[in-house]
């Protein structure tokens, strides 16, 4: 492999900067405990557009680093691994988390 060249012969700067998505992951519905709470996940975004494959209809590209997920303890680790491997970063934040304290009677109304 020639030097400054990646596996597919291209040259990194040659596809443009890798744009990553930090985002807080959010309680899931049937999730009661706070036991996962505060993980971030670290997500390339596309760089190369889907195309449809004429013989199967099925829709792909050679852009493969939407399939990397990196999860994270905390925002600071995801960022200064953004920052220690150069990759631009946009930070998105769950929504917050509302309770409903219902009354079972309250299913007859």
């Amino acid at each position: 492999m020639a030097p400054g060249l990646n596996w597919f012969g291209r040259s990194a700067t040659s596809r443009g900067m890798a744009i990553v998505r930090i985002s807080e992951l959010d309680r899931r519905t049937t999730q009661s405990g706070k036991a996962n709470n505060g993980r971030w996940l670290l997500e390339f975004e596309r760089q190369e557009p889907v195309k449809a494959d004429p013989l199967t209809g099925w829709n792909g590209s050679a852009d493969t680093s939407p399939q990397v997920r990196i999860s994270f303890a905390t925002k600071d680790a995801a960022v200064a691994y953004c920052d220690k491997h150069g990759l631009d970063y946009h930070i998105v934040p769950a929504p917050p988390v509302r309770m409903r304290f219902q009354a079972y009677a309250d299913n007859f109304r």
